[in-house]
């Protein structure tokens, strides 16, 4: 059995091949080809644009893909949601499509656009957003430079964001957010009711969900007299309860939690100074909840 796997090209292409590495699949591209083997003999990707990745994945080119909700919902086709990725180009967070203008322009809201025209990539969108509001705009594909459309080429854009920097830095002016996305794993629908293909799609999932929930996370281990454990769980933030197990001397015990690394800072003093001793932090690959 072989799962063919579609890997953002593009944008999102070098966060998602850090993030398969870090979920344990590693991914050899060369960078004249689109296709890519893998450290397992069973998955082999190919390399497309998010754009297209929901267009292989519905015809079955591809068995599974790792695109945006946004192009999931821009080509209207029927595929599988096996699961949500929350990560982005530069963050670990969602992106914004919105709709901007410039900055001087006399437009507040979306209704004051009726009979303008809106440059965007997210065509069909952009057009259910329109249509819902019964705002009658005329929307154009930009195939790229979006953000310098306006004023010249387009009254308003509708364009995808994580910080505003780049909106910001051409002077556009956020008046509402069209949609919001994140990147999501989909499957083709007859892979997905395969019940070996499945197995293999969820746990691709399950170990790239753990390998996200473990950014920005380490491991803390110490122990504890028990007369002194009140003290120490009072000081330490948790992911859940923490582990507590008893050690051979039974006046002592071990604590085992998962915090965010930037907490470690002003923990471990903290921790130090309620009598805990042993204390080591440690790097974490994968979480799984």
């Amino acid at each position: 059995m072989k799962i063919r796997l579609g890997v953002p090209k593009g944008s999102l292409q070098e966060a998602s091949l850090q993030l398969l590495g870090r979920a344990g699949l590693n991914v050899f591209t060369n960078g004249r080809s689109y296709l890519a083997s893998t450290n397992d003999s069973e998955i082999e990707c190919m390399l497309i644009r998010a754009q297209e990745m929901a267009r292989y994945v519905e015809h079955g080119a591809l068995d599974v893909g790792i695109t945006g909700l946004d192009w999931v919902l821009e080509s209207g086709l029927a595929v599988a949601t096996v699961a949500d990725l929350i990560y982005a180009k530069q963050s670990r967070g969602k992106v914004r499509w919105v709709l901007a203008v410039p900055e001087d322009s006399s437009f507040q809201t979306a209704k004051d656009l009726d009979g303008c025209t809106v440059a965007t990539e997210l065509v069909q969108v952009t057009r259910k957003y329109f249509a819902e509001k019964n705002i009658s705009v005329n929307v154009e594909f930009s195939w790229g430079a979006t953000e310098v459309k306006p004023p010249m080429l387009a009254d308003a854009i509708v364009e995808v964001t994580e910080t505003g920097s780049s909106l910001r830095a051409n002077r556009l002016r956020i008046i509402d957010t069209v949609l919001e996305s994140n990147t999501q794993i989909v499957a083709n629908q007859r892979a997905w009711a395969d019940p070996c293909k499945r197995q293999k799609i969820e746990n691709l999932a399950l170990m790239l969900c753990g390998a996200l929930h473990a950014h920005g996370r380490v491991g803390l281990m110490l122990n504890v007299r028990r007369e002194d454990l009140e003290e120490v769980l009072s000081v330490l933030p948790a992911l859940k309860n923490p582990t507590i197990s008893t050690l051979s001397n039974q006046d002592w015990v071990a604590v085992n939690t998962i915090i965010e690394e930037s907490e470690a800072w002003k923990v471990i003093p903290r921790l130090k100074a309620a009598k805990a001793q042993g204390i080591v932090e440690y790097p974490l690959n994968k979480v799984v909840m």
